[in-house]
């Protein structure tokens, strides 16, 4: 979930339906037990230029370290995932992830200490909704970075506005339909609505609304029931989405070797050679896709035809074609060409299965481009030079 960018639309939901309950959660026990929201900066912004103009500054430093503290994870979260984008990670977005799961879980041992009635006021009020204001900047930014602004989860304003606005769109095509287009079967029509993509972008800031009062509810549940252990269900649950992401192996792309060895192929600098490895020591299990998209950022820029080896990558999934078609798409912006190795009919098939299946564009699927052997790619590669 945290490897790589969300492409398509299911990875963009799976993340909004996971993490905006978190947020909602979070953002409801900070009303219970401080009197103040920090998921969302809006209200605060308001009440800061208020308690300026009515001269209430011990109310305006607090409005200011909201603020602060909420800026501050957001740049918290850029710098992680910089810093491991220029280092070259595999998981670049795991880091803030997981900083955002220890700062939670910081607010709930704090929470489980501090007395109830010393919680809005003091010390004890600026530690809580600090630390649980960092956690929402940094979740914001992380997840609006991986969606490519699509999603964001720590708030609803947009989102609202976004689904009245689609749903305006959605009423008027259902209207053209109706009164341009002959009546369709029951099958065929639920099938159009589920390419359409004004329903798709419906159905996913519907489930970040949803799944946003899903978590306030469940905070409100957890804060009347168990008081003091109300804060660690979100925390134990990104813990566990954290170890789900760092346990599943990641493949590695590595220089060929084969201009250093004794057989010289005698390649021009604009063509370059790379082979994509599963770990050593966990080779014998399925292994996800690294970030093509940061790879492709870092290849020399002499490298005009780039061919990629997936010879140990034996099945695709929906993300793996995603990011195949995110990667050719970013050579193509750098007038670069993209020769896949090591992908047979049967692999060639299975991509383009996965793509109809997840309504993908065949565009990226230019079957010259995807070789059996890593010789006819190289061979693409010399004729695509020429």
């Amino acid at each position: 979930m945290f490897v790589a960018q969300a492409h398509s639309f299911v990875q963009q939901a799976r993340l909004a339906i996971t993490l905006a309950w978190v947020a909602g959660y979070t953002n409801i026990l900070t009303v219970i037990t401080c009197g103040t929201a920090t998921s969302h900066v809006s209200g605060t912004t308001s009440n800061l230029g208020r308690e300026v103009a009515e001269g209430r500054w011990n109310l305006v430093w607090f409005s200011t370290f909201l603020l602060v503290t909420f800026g501050i994870g957001a740049a918290a979260s850029g710098t992680c995932a910089e810093v491991g984008r220029r280092r070259g990670w595999q998981s670049i977005y795991v880091l803030p992830i997981a900083i955002e799961g220890l700062l939670l879980g910081l607010f709930a041992v704090i929470l489980e200490v501090t007395d109830p009635n010393t919680m809005s006021a003091g010390a004890s009020l600026y530690w809580l909704i600090g630390i649980a204001s960092l956690a929402m900047g940094l979740q914001n930014a992380t997840i609006t970075r991986i969606s490519s602004g699509v999603v964001r989860t720590t708030h609803v304003t947009g989102v609202l506005t976004d689904l009245g606005l689609e749903a305006a769109q959605f009423a008027f095509w259902m209207f053209d339909r109706s009164h341009n287009s002959p009546p369709l079967p029951q099958r065929a029509f639920l099938r159009s609505l589920n390419v359409h993509p004004t329903a798709r972008r419906l159905a996913l800031l519907a489930s970040i609304l949803g799944s946003f009062c899903l978590g306030a509810l469940l905070g409100t549940l957890a804060h009347e029931y168990f008081t003091r252990w109300a804060m660690f269900p979100p925390v134990l649950f990104l813990a566990w989405i954290i170890y789900r992401d760092v346990r599943t192996p990641i493949a590695e792309i590595e220089t060929s070797h084969l201009l250093g060895s004794d057989i010289d192929l005698q390649l021009p600098p604009s063509i370059a050679v790379f082979h994509m490895r599963k770990e050593k020591h966990r080779g014998d299990r399925a292994h996800r896709m690294p970030n093509l998209l940061a790879w492709a950022d870092r290849l020399p820029a002499t490298a005009r035809v780039v061919v990629l080896d997936l010879g140990e990558h034996s099945s695709f999934d929906g993300n793996d074609a995603m990011e195949l078609r995110a990667v050719l798409a970013r050579f193509a912006e750098q007038h670069r060409r993209l020769v896949i190795a090591g992908v047979g009919g049967e692999q060639f098939h299975q991509i383009r299965h996965v793509a109809d299946a997840g309504h993908i564009d065949h565009g990226f699927l230019d079957p010259t481009n995807f070789c059996p052997d890593l010789e006819l790619a190289i061979a693409r590669a010399l004729v695509l030079v020429d």
